[in-house]
This record gives structure tokens, C-alpha cells and sequence, in this order.
């Protein structure tokens, strides 16, 4: 069990950030892969109200089972932290089968594509999603804040939200019908 502490943040220019990335010193690890998340919780979503959750995620032909929730201590206000326990997974949909038979069903559906990035002390991820361009740097709160301001970041830009809040906030913003943040579902709602 580790705890996770990252921050997220706008990226408008990804091509850009890409080149900012290579002059702070991050190299590229993973190029731009595609992932696809579910998450799964109890129909009336217990687990989303206690901020925690259950996902399988399917990245680069890799299937990881992810268990994540709010840390004991709370943590700083400024980075997001969480208890996350993974695991690499053979089969996500003989797992997704069986959290459908004890009574789980799949909440909430999104995507990306993916590039990974690190400097060898911490990670950076560039995600493009159906609603935008985001990066999450993660690591320690210490280094987080140093590689922020290497690439230009304010910590008023930090973001602490989860890809499903952010949609959430989006979703009121242009009133869209979309329950997924899908690429489909997006086009299928923006027509």
C-alpha cells in the first residue's frame, strides 16, 4: 500500500509541453498510449461518496486493478494524496464479471491518451482527454512544487480534482447529457 500525492494542471499547448518536459530535464518513458478506465462501485455508489474507488484500467496491453482512497491524515491542501494499492491483472473482464456478481456495477467510464514522463526523482503524465489537455506531476509534495516551477506552473494552477469531479464541472459547464467521459460520448453529445 503507497500513498499517492500528485497535482493536476491545464495543458493547453501539448505539443509545447512536450518541449517544455525535454528542457526541465523529464525523458520521455512512455510515448502517447491510449487507456481505458472503469470504474465500478454499489448502484447507489457508496464508494463515491466515501471518496474512494475501484477501477481496472486497460493501458498499452497491460491490465491494472487500482484501489484508491483518501489517506487517514488528510495530507497538505495544496496536493491531492491518496492510499493506492495496484495490481497488474490477466484478465480485466473476467474481473469486471465478477464484481458485476457481488453486486458492483460499472460507474463510470473514461479516457485518455497517455504519454509518460520522469526526471528520475518523480513522474509527470500528459493526458489528452475528450474535455482537454491535462498533466499530473507525482511524487513527493517537495518535488511536486520544484518541478512544477520548473515548468512554469503556479501552485495556483494545481489541481486536485479526479478526471470524473473535472467532468463532472464540465458537464454543468456546457450542459451536456454525456454519463461517460468518452471520446464517442463526447462527439456523440456535441452534435
Amino acid at each position: 500500500m503507497a500513498i499517492e500525492t500528485e497535482i493536476k494542471f491545464r495543458v493547453d499547448d501539448l505539443p509545447g509541453f512536450s518541449q517544455k518536459l525535454e528542457s526541465a530535464g523529464f525523458r520521455l518513458v512512455t510515448p502517447r498510449t491510449f487507456e481505458s478506465n472503469v470504474l465500478y462501485d454499489t448502484p447507489d455508489r457508496r464508494m463515491r461518496a466515501r471518496v474512494e474507488i475501484l477501477r481496472i484500467r486497460n493501458y498499452g496491453g497491460r491490465c491494472i486493478l487500482t484501489h484508491k482512497r483518501i489517506c487517514d491524515n488528510g495530507g497538505d491542501e495544496r496536493h491531492k494524496h491518496r492510499i493506492e494499492t495496484e495490481t497488474e491483472i490477466s484478465d480485466g473482464k473476467a474481473l469486471a464479471e465478477v464484481f458485476r456478481s457481488i453486486g458492483l456495477v460499472a460507474a463510470f467510464r473514461y479516457e485518455k491518451w497517455r504519454s509518460e514522463w520522469s526526471d528520475d526523482e518523480g513522474h509527470c503524465v500528459v493526458d489528452e482527454t475528450p474535455i482537454g489537455g491535462y498533466a499530473e506531476l507525482e511524487g513527493t509534495a517537495e518535488w511536486i512544487d520544484r518541478a512544477a516551477a520548473r515548468l512554469g506552473v503556479n501552485p495556483s494552477a494545481y489541481i486536485t480534482l479526479s478526471y470524473g469531479r473535472l467532468f463532472d464541472q464540465w458537464r454543468e459547464e456546457h450542459r451536456s447529457p454525456a454519463q461517460d467521459l468518452t471520446f464517442e460520448a463526447i462527439r456523440a453529445t456535441s452534435r
